[in-house]
This record gives structure tokens, C-alpha cells and sequence, in this order.
């Protein structure tokens, strides 16, 4: 106590005395009123940040913070990018949330229909439900989502629908009905020449959602399969329903664009692909999300597409590789699409001039119903199809089984140059895309990366160069014996246009490969070499067709390899005129089921003994599949933290097989399929989560892993 001061009491007064608690306290934010809690998923690549986190939603951010609006939030000292999936009253974390941190986007652009979709499919896949999300939501276009958002204030206050406008100035007719024109379309695209076809149309008019699986006959012409798939949709369209069609490719995608827009002319017709910019995706994307258009057509990743009021979705060739997404989960589009059917009760199309065996085991088991032409049909709309193994065609030709143009494919070349294009199907694109030892055919492999060395033709010259990484190979020397000389071990497009132009002087030669892929060609005489996949359209159609290289597509090592050359060889020869008018196919590849279903056209009878032969042997389809891949020692400390999972009945594991990278296969049921893909999702979180083993690779149903 100090000298002069009046005696304190024995307890100091509060300094506080006087002033409010309520103005005392520390500053916060202040809740909202109603469902303070935001649920949220955040974009990250991280397997532990795959889960639901729980945020404190202001005042300042109540009105805006609507679910499937892009929020941003911290997690563990970091911002993150998420989308916020609900308002909660309560949240059961059990501890003191932090507040969300802001509302980036002024629409709520992940509807609840997809945020369930993108849930199952994450499910699905055992993947991660942000890897997902990034597919189902294209990139924000901030200038975009202010004009939608504008529009829809602006209609909100009206009490009315937002209006868009195209870039042509046209205003949409939602839901409207098809034209006349469209109308007619639908005996002109073939429905009327196929079994069940005209049933499955009416089914569709009426407001019901058959399944099938459809047979298509023409690649090229007014019964062009981009035609008979617009036809199916403007039925869809006649009853009040939107619709949503997936292709593989691009020049697919601008084919049935077309169609569409011939078919539904008052319609406006979204197109998503991912070439296009954000501005273009993301305005084709709103414009389904409001409800300003109801039909979209796109490549694998549309099939997120919001399309409203779903009434058809269609899959194109659901063979094709392409529709297969190569980054995580590694979704294939036909099965997302069949997952969306189930969900929202939509009619399904899986079309194709082949037929798949995951699509056959679904027409088995009296899911998808059939449409297909009838042999009368087929005959009179399909080209003569000739194989050089055939033993009266080796009989003229002793040479025509080793040769790669034998001569009755050269002689069908020669004549049938005089009445239009000729198109040769090569398997290869470049010159020369493999080379080999010539003293011991060891694969030329790349001194510095161990890349494969290709022949590539720079003018006059050929220079050998590895396919990787570029550099020039000028001393080539082979690792195994020392050998000096290379041989072609195979063609490319280039170097077959080179050798047909010499075959056939004064004819022009036109190639379709890499990245000088055509989508047509005139209708005048040309040889017109293509790579798998890579087959221009004539608009009259093909005169003749030479199939090269059959024994390479053949001889890929893959399960599904002959089911691969089938679907090749069958788009190829859906190009070219009927038997009637002329056309021709000669197919150069031995004898095997594939070639024979071929000469016969007969996918579906091949699809059925190959799905025979899955179930003997218990593979794919017949079964479902996951590949993990990795270090050997992480993968086999997955299996080992996966032992209750890999344990279950009917679960067998193949591998690890040591490589780089090293992989295992893990073998289950169908009817298992959530439970174990839930199991081997949960043990990749934890053990990214602990960090006790490095990262693995989890991939599920991937084609390619066979």
C-alpha cells in the first residue's frame, strides 16, 4: 500500500464495473437466424479432406449462402474452394465451428438432383466426392454467372421466368412442341425399318421411359445414325421432357449437333464439350440449369449436364475407350448415364453400331430391351463384306494372308475408284510407328528414356526419332545383340498414303490421322486413308472399304481386344453403300470370332458368346473389378490394411505383380460391388490420413485393366 492513501478493501474492484458484458465481449460473428450450419464439400486431391465439413454461416452471409452455391473455407490453415451441399440447424462435429469464409458464386450451379448423382458416382468409383464435383460444375465464369444472375433477380422481382437469348437473337421454346418437320423425321431416320424401333418412339412420345439397346445400320446418308438418335429425342421432346445424348469425339459431337438442330429447329440445343472455353461451357450450362434449354448433347463430361426435367439419355457407341475418363475416379460415361436413369426414372438408348458386352449383359438380363433391323434389311442396306483368309480368296491368292494389300483388295481399289472415295482403315497413325532390331526384332527403344523409336518423314528424308521424347537416334544399336539395323515392325497412315500413291498413280490420296483428323470428304474419286477412329463420312457413302492391319487390332494384349477390332471394323464398313449399289469391304486379318461376326454382321451373336466366355471364366463384366497400383510395398500394405475387405466372400485378389508401377487386382462380386468399393475407399483415406505408406492408385470397372 502507498503512503497518503486511503485504506483499500481486501478485495480489488473490478475495473470493469459499469461498463455492459455485452460491449465487453470479444468480437464475433454473429449466427444466423435460422440453419446456421453450411455443409461442405472442398475440392482437394487429398483422400483425407474426402469428407464433409461443417462451417458457421453469418449474418452478412445468410442470404447468399444457398445450397450449391461455390463457397470458400478454410481447412486446416488453408483455403479451399468447396460447394456448399445444405443448411443444417445443428451440426454434429463437436467442436466450435469456424465461419464460412465467402460465397463465390451468385447462382446455386450444383442442383440437388446432381450433388445426389455425384454422390453415387463417387460411391460408385471409390473416389473421392471433389474429384466429382469437378466434372459435374465447369469452371466459373464470374461475367456469366453476374448476367444469369441478373437476369434471374431481375425475374424474381417480376414474378416471371428469366428470359435468355442465343447469339443469334433467337429466344428459346422451352418444352415446346417438335415441328412438322421434326415430326416426319422419325420413319425418315429408320426407326420405321427396325424392329421395335416405332414402338420404342411412340413409347417415348407418350411420356414413358423405355430402355434399349439399339442396332444402327447406316453411318452415313438421311439414315445416318445421327439422325436416328435426333429422332428419339425430338419424341422425348414432343412430351414436355428434356434430354441429354453423350458421344465420344468431337466430330461425333458436331454430327448429332447438327441433327438435332435439323430435327428440334425452335429448340436450343446445348453443346458441352471441353475444348470449348469457360464462357461457352459455362453459358451452356446455365441455360440447362435455368431451364432456357432442355436438350444437350456433349462428349463424356456432360454427363453431369443439369438438364431439367430429364426424360432420355442416349450413349453413342459406349464401346469407344474415349468415354472412359482417364483422371480420378476414372468414371465411364455409359455407366453414369445408367446410374442417372435409375435415379430419376429417365428412358435410356445405348446405340451403336456394335454391341458391347457390359450392354449385351444388360439385353440378357431383360433390362434393355432389343432394336435392330431385321437379315432382310441388313442385306439390302449393307455392304459385301470379303476377308482374304477366306479360303476361296486364298485359293486365288496364295500370298494374301501374309501381304498387307493383297490383290483383291487392290483390284477392288481400281474399280471401285471409278465411281467414288475409297476408304483404307489403317491401324496406326505416322510413318513408320514402330521400328524393330532387324537381326533379332527386340523393340528400337530410346538410349536416354526408353522410349520406342518411330521413322518419321521430314520431306525427302526419314529420320529416326524416339516417340517420347523427341530426340533423334542416329547410332542405333540394339541393347539385346548388338545389332545395328532397324525394320518396320509396323505401317502408319502416312506411309500406306505413300505406297497407295505409288499402287495407284494419278489417284488422289487423302489421310485422316493424328491431328489432321477430317470429319468428310467429297463425294469425287480419292483414296482416302484413315487410322481407327479417325474415318471421315462421304455423303454418299464409301464406294469400297479396305480393312488393313486387322492382325495388329487383333493382336493388342487385351482382354477386350477382339470386341475392339469388331467395333472398329463395323463403324468403318457402316460408311459404305449397299451390296446393291456396288459396295464393297475386303478385310485383311486371319480367321477368328471377331472377323466372322463381321462377314456375318452379327454383333450382338458375338457379344453374347464373348459374355459366355466372362462368366466361365469369372471376368468382366461377369464380375466387377479394382486395380490398385503403386510402390510394391505400398500396394502390398494397402492389401494388407484391406485384409477384411479382400476377405469377403467371393473377393479374390491377383498380385501384387512387381513393376512400374507395381498393381494388384481385386476381384468381386456384382452384387457386392458398394460394399467392397466403400471398404477399399475407406482404407485409401485412412492410410493417406495416417501417412504410414506412400500413394496408391485406385481404380474401379477401368476397361483397360485387362
Amino acid at each position: 500500500m502507498t503512503e497518503g492513501r486511503p485504506h483499500a478493501d481486501p478485495v480489488q474492484p473490478s475495473l470493469l464495473s459499469g461498463f455492459p458484458l455485452a460491449e465487453l465481449a470479444p468480437p464475433g460473428p454473429r449466427p444466423a437466424a435460422n440453419r446456421p450450419v453450411a455443409r461442405v464439400c472442398v475440392e482437394s486431391p487429398l483422400p483425407q479432406l474426402d469428407r464433409r465439413f461443417d462451417y458457421l454461416v453469418t449474418e452478412e452471409l445468410d442470404a447468399a449462402a444457398l445450397p450449391g452455391v461455390r463457397v470458400k473455407v478454410r481447412v486446416a490453415g488453408r483455403e479451399h474452394v468447396g460447394f456448399l451441399l445444405e443448411r443444417r440447424d445443428t451440426s454434429d462435429a463437436g467442436v466450435r465451428l469456424a465461419p464460412l469464409g465467402a460465397v463465390l458464386s451468385p447462382l446455386p450451379v450444383l442442383s440437388p438432383e446432381i450433388a445426389e448423382l455425384a454422390g453415387t458416382v463417387a460411391e460408385r468409383w471409390a473416389g473421392a466426392l471433389g474429384d466429382v464435383l469437378r466434372f459435374a460444375v465447369p469452371p466459373r465464369a464470374a461475367r456469366v454467372e453476374a448476367e444469369f444472375a441478373a437476369l434471374a433477380s431481375g425475374a424474381q422481382a417480376a414474378g416471371t421466368q428469366p428470359e435468355q437469348t442465343h447469339d443469334d437473337g433467337r429466344a428459346p421454346s422451352v418444352g415446346a412442341e417438335p415441328s412438322s418437320a421434326a415430326a416426319a423425321a422419325h420413319p425418315a431416320a429408320g426407326w420405321d425399318r427396325l424392329r421395335n424401333g416405332a414402338a420404342y418412339l411412340r413409347h417415348l412420345a407418350a411420356g414413358g421411359s423405355p430402355r434399349a439397346l439399339l442396332q444402327a445400320v447406316h453411318g452415313y446418308g438421311i439414315e445416318a445414325w445421327p439422325h436416328t438418335i435426333a429422332a428419339a429425342v425430338a419424341a422425348a421432346s414432343s412430351s414436355g421432357r428434356g434430354a441429354l445424348v453423350v458421344v465420344p469425339d468431337r466430330r461425333d459431337l458436331l454430327r448429332v449437333h447438327a441433327a438435332l438442330e435439323a430435327a428440334l429447329p425452335r429448340e436450343r440445343i446445348v453443346r458441352l464439350s471441353a475444348e470449348d472455353g469457360p464462357s461457352t461451357r459455362s453459358r451452356g450450362f446455365l441455360e440447362l440449369l435455368t431451364g432456357a434449354a432442355h436438350v444437350a448433347v456433349g462428349t463424356r463430361g456432360s454427363v453431369f449436364a443439369p438438364v431439367e426435367n430429364l426424360g432420355l439419355v442416349v450413349c453413342w457407341d459406349d464401346g469407344d475407350d474415349l468415354h472412359l475418363e482417364p483422371r480420378a475416379p476414372y468414371f465411364h460415361a455409359r455407366e453414369v448415364l445408367l446410374l442417372r436413369a435409375e435415379q430419376t426414372g429417365c428412358a435410356v438408348l445405348l446405340a451403336g453400331h456394335s454391341v458391347s458386352v457390359e450392354a449385351e449383359r444388360l439385353a440378357e438380363s431383360g433390362w434393355l430391351q432389343r432394336i435392330a433391323a431385321e437379315r432382310s434389311v441388313l442385306r439390302t442396306a449393307l455392304p459385301r463384306v470379303t476377308s482374304t483368309a477366306d479360303s476361296i480368296e486364298s485359293a486365288r491368292d496364295p500370298l494374301a494372308r501374309v501381304a498387307r494389300l493383297p490383290h483383291a483388295a487392290w483390284q477392288l481399289a481400281r474399280d471401285a475408284l471409278a465411281s467414288g472415295p475409297v476408304l483404307v482403315q489403317v491401324a496406326r497413325a505416322g510413318y513408320a510407328p514402330s521400328l524393330a532390331c532387324d537381326r533379332c526384332r527386340e523393340p528400337a527403344r530410346c538410349r536416354h528414356c526408353q522410349g520406342p523409336l518411330a521413322e518419321q518423314a521430314s520431306g525427302r528424308a526419314r529420320l529416326v526419332a524416339c516417340r517420347w521424347c523427341g530426340t533423334p537416334e542416329l547410332t542405333f544399336s540394339c541393347r539385346v545383340c548388338g545389332g545395328r539395323a532397324l525394320r518396320r515392325s509396323a505401317i502408319g497412315a502416312l506411309r500406306t498414303a505413300e505406297e497407295l500413291g505409288r499402287a495407284f498413280p494419278g489417284a488422289v490420296v487423302v489421310t485422316s490421322s493424328g491431328d489432321t483428323v477430317k470429319s468428310e470428304v467429297p463425294a469425287s474419286p480419292a483414296l482416302v486413308v484413315a487410322t481407327v477412329g479417325a474415318e471421315p463420312v462421304a455423303p454418299q457413302g464409301y464406294a469400297a472399304a479396305l480393312l488393313l492391319d486387322g492382325e495388329a487390332l487383333l493382336r493388342r494384349e487385351s482382354l477386350r481386344a477382339p470386341e475392339e477390332a469388331l467395333r472398329r471394323w463395323l463403324n468403318a464398313a457402316a460408311l459404305v453403300r449397299p451390296a446393291q449399289e456396288g459396295g464393297r469391304v475386303v478385310i485383311t486379318a486371319g480367321e477368328s470370332e471377331a472377323l466372322s461376326a463381321l462377314v456375318r454382321w452379327d454383333p450382338a451373336g458375338f457379344a453374347s458368346r464373348e459374355l459366355a466366355l466372362r462368366r466361365e471364366l469369372s471376368l468382366p463384366p461377369a464380375v466387377r473389378i479394382a486395380g490398385v497400383t503403386g510402390e510394391f510395398a505400398d500396394v502390398e500394405a494397402f492389401l494388407a490394411a484391406a485384409e477384411e475387405v479382400v476377405e469377403r466372400p467371393g473377393v479374390r485378389v491377383a498380385g501384387p505383380v512387381a513393376g512400374d508401377p507395381a498393381q494388384a487386382l481385386v476381384f468381386f462380386p456384382i452384387a457386392s460391388g458398394p460394399a467392397v468399393t466403400r471398404g477399399l475407399h475407406s482404407v485409401r483415406v485412412s492410410l493417406a490420413a495416417s501417412r504410414s505408406t506412400g500413394p496408391v492408385t485406385l481404380r474401379v470397372d477401368a476397361p483397360d485393366l485387362l
